[in-house]
């Protein structure tokens, strides 16, 4: 009798330690994409008066996160997410942030994009075939948005009205994100 038992205790286990063992999935969540967008939002508030004289709009390259209609998010545009959100952890990753903003709030929106990168690393890997193909025109794309990004950056000597002009792009960035790609993103607890 109690070898049967022993058997499926056993059994059991080395199901639940193979299930639990098993890889992440490589994905984007939306419900994170959401909530940094909103703590981006909310850190800073409204774009400040002051800085509307040098206000810059970069205009983000929307053919670099072109999604066909398929409910799925295809290689190449799921690496350019991840593109995406490597460059944003590098903004908000200086040591000259804005003490202005909500320190609280810039702090559990760069922890979420980290996570967020930390979560679709595998897309990185993602070899060059039909599916990645047009990848190389998505992140000259990207490269170059970002680097007007920083070229106003510098230009403006990181001050504070600089970084709410980066502050505000990303956002512009995110919300495009989401709008564009709902459908692809991975959204727990949605119907």
């Amino acid at each position: 009798m109690a070898l049967p038992t022993t058997v499926a205790a056993l059994s059991t286990f080395l199901l639940f330690a193979h299930v639990w063992s098993m890889p992440a999935p490589c994905h984007i969540q939306g419900t994170l994409l959401e909530s940094a967008k909103n703590l981006l939002r909310d850190m800073g508030g409204h774009f400040p008066s002051e800085c509307l004289q040098g206000k810059v709009n970069i205009a983000f390259p929307a053919p670099a996160l072109a999604t066909s209609s398929t409910p799925t998010l295809s290689g190449s545009g799921a690496k350019a997410i991840y593109e995406i959100l490597k460059n944003i952890d590098s903004f908000f990753g200086a040591e000259d942030l804005p003490t202005k903003w909500d320190q609280q709030k810039l702090d559990h929106f760069q922890n979420i994009i980290h996570t967020q990168i930390d979560h679709s690393k595998c897309v990185s890997g993602y070899a060059y075939s039909v599916e990645t193909s047009d990848y190389p025109v998505r992140a000259a794309a990207l490269k170059s948005y970002f680097g007007n990004i920083e070229a106003a950056l510098k230009e403006k000597k990181f001050s504070y009205c600089a970084w709410e002009v980066v502050r505000k792009q990303v956002l512009e960035t995110l919300i495009f994100i989401l709008k564009k790609n709902s459908n692809c993103l991975l959204w727990p607890n949605r119907p």
